[in-house]
């Protein structure tokens, strides 16, 4: 039996959340309406006329499938190996999430993954290790 690599799961996580963030965000802007509006209307200005909001999830999405895929150009990056960086980021994509209406499922998909990462982060796991530092492979025969 295994061993489960929490990093690895909260990455599986967030890519749901942040797929679900851009599908959010595109219906956004088809029906804008912010989810806290049967508390106040002084949000309204977010997703109408200009769909202020709309975009900054549809962008926030797209950030973090570039992220957790990783995009060539991102890849092995100092940001793409940091927990920490990922512990600060997330939770304002949650947060812009959790103010669209169509986006509060994956504000709390990207909850969910914070915890995770967080769990990953407090037993010292890492995301991907340094070339130089992984072990060498040989070439199947043993000595």
């Amino acid at each position: 039996m295994g061993r489960l690599i929490k990093n690895h799961w909260a990455r599986l996580i967030v890519l749901t959340a942040a797929a679900y963030q851009i599908g959010s965000a595109i219906e956004g802007f088809i029906w804008p309406k912010v989810f806290w509006d049967f508390l106040t209307r002084n949000l309204n200005g977010a997703v109408k006329p200009v769909p202020v909001l709309q975009i900054l999830n549809l962008i926030m999405g797209l950030v973090g499938l570039a992220w957790e895929w990783p995009l060539k150009f991102f890849a092995g990056t100092f940001a793409h190996r940091s927990i920490e960086v990922r512990l600060i980021i997330y939770p304002l994509s949650a947060l812009l999430a959790a103010l669209l209406y169509q986006g509060t499922n994956p504000a709390i998909y990207y909850l969910v993954g914070i915890v995770v990462y967080f769990w990953a982060y407090s037993e010292g796991e890492v995301v991907c290790a340094e070339p130089w530092t992984l072990p060498r492979r040989t070439s199947g025969a043993k000595a």
